[in-house]
């Protein structure tokens, strides 16, 4: 990958994530928390983008850090008070929190971006689908240091990590076997997978909603470089 790689990457993730903000401030604004989980998950694609940047500087401050920026400028802690659909709802930081563990795996895994992939579907699509599941259908409920979860939720989370995380890292495989990328042959292994699915599920179940976006995407992460890497 070279410039003109980095270049396209820049302007289709920049575009990406318009088109994600404008359905949800426009098509899903009278249903903030849909909005925002919409978001939440949605954002969460990028991580097909990023065989197509090289390098540290780009992947960091180009790709993740303008989301952590306008990610906390949506919050009520900005300096700029700005209504939107997205953080009207739910916690207030939890975007924050997410676009921070976006930024801290660029910067330290922008050459190992299947790495970056394990933590961004743990937090986006595991984490994202167990909340709309939980609040909509979620029956039997737990309770854990204060904030209730559901087990619907819960199962639903490690159920979808396993098929996304399969998804994405055989994504991965793929991109190394065409392009030479030079990956380990075994990142993908479905032993792994299962695992990291089933700590991150009962991190997010035990972890107060918001910093989940931290400790969710984090002890996945670990887990995966430790079983995988």
């Amino acid at each position: 990958m070279d410039f003109d790689g980095n270049l396209i990457g820049l302007i289709v993730t920049y575009i990406y994530v318009a088109v994600i903000i404008l359905i949800s401030e426009k098509l899903l604004k009278n249903r903030p928390s849909l909005a925002r989980k919409f978001t939440h998950i949605m954002v969460g694609n990028i991580i097909f983008l990023l065989p197509l940047f090289t390098g540290r500087v780009v992947m960091t401050f180009f790709v993740a850090a303008p989301i952590l920026i306008f990610s906390f400028l949506m919050t009520k802690y900005s300096p700029i008070k700005i209504n939107n659909t997205i953080t009207s709802s739910g916690h207030g930081l939890g975007l924050f929190y997410y676009a921070i563990s976006w930024t801290v795996l660029a910067f330290l895994f922008y050459n190992q971006p299947y790495i970056i992939a394990v933590g961004i579907v743990a937090m986006s699509y595991g984490d994202g689908f167990a909340s709309l599941v939980g609040q909509k259908f979620g029956k039997h409920k737990y309770t854990v240091f204060g904030d209730t979860k559901s087990f619907e939720g819960s199962i639903t989370m490690f159920l979808v990590l396993i098929a996304m995380l399969c998804l994405s890292l055989g994504y991965y495989v793929f991109i190394n076997n065409t392009f030479n990328m030079g990956y380990p042959l075994h990142i993908l292994n479905l032993f792994v997978v299962i695992a990291v699915s089933a700590l991150a599920t009962v991190v997010e179940g035990i972890t107060p909603k918001g910093i989940d976006n931290l400790t969710v995407c984090f002890s996945a992460v670990i887990l995966y470089i430790l079983l995988a890497i």
